[in-house]
C-alpha cells in the first residue's frame, strides 16, 4: 500500500491509500478518486516527502531505551538492597522458613534465600506467596 497526498481544483487537501501508483491511474481515470469535502473528482497528486527513517532518530531512540534500562536496573537493585537489608538469611533453608510463615507456624517476618527450581515449584501449588530476588554480576563477586 502507498499513501498519496491529493488535492482537488478546489485546492482541498487530502489523503487517499492505493496499492500502488498504477492502482492509483486506474481509479482516477474511471472517476473513483473524489475530494471527500466537495465532491469534485478533478484530483492530482500533491508532492508530498517521503517517510526517511534517519541514524539519528534511530540513535536517539537506542538512547532513550538504554538510559530507561538503567533506571530499572537501579529499581531492581535497590529493591534488593533493601530486602537484604531488611529481611533474615534463611539460605537454603527458604522454602521451609516460608512454608511454616504461610501456615502459621511460626511467626511472619521477611526472608530470603535459596530454593530450588523443584522447591519454587512446590511453594507455588502450596500457594506460598515469595518472589526472586535478581542476582546481578555485582553481587557476585
Amino acid at each position: 500500500m502507498i499513501r498519496f497526498s491529493l488535492h482537488c481544483d478546489q485546492a482541498h487537501e487530502f489523503e487517499g491509500w492505493f496499492r500502488d501508483n498504477a492502482d492509483y491511474d486506474t481509479q482516477s481515470k474511471r472517476g473513483f478518486v473524489e475530494c471527500p469535502v466537495c465532491g469534485s473528482h478533478k484530483v492530482s497528486k500533491s508532492l508530498m516527502a517521503p517517510a526517511v527513517s534517519t541514524g539519528r532518530k534511530k540513535e536517539k531512540m537506542a538512547l532513550a531505551a538504554n538510559a530507561e534500562q538503567k533506571k530499572l536496573m537501579a529499581a531492581l537493585k535497590e529493591m534488593s538492597k533493601q530486602v537484604r537489608e531488611n529481611a533474615e538469611n534463611v539460605g537454603d533453608k527458604f522454602a521451609e522458613e516460608a512454608r511454616k510463615i504461610h501456615f502459621g507456624e511460626t511467626e511472619a517476618r521477611g526472608i530470603y534465600g535459596e530454593a530450588t527450581p523443584e522447591e519454587a515449584r512446590d511453594l507455588i501449588e502450596d500457594g506460598v506467596e515469595f518472589m526472586p530476588l535478581p542476582v546481578f554480576p555485582d553481587d557476585r563477586n
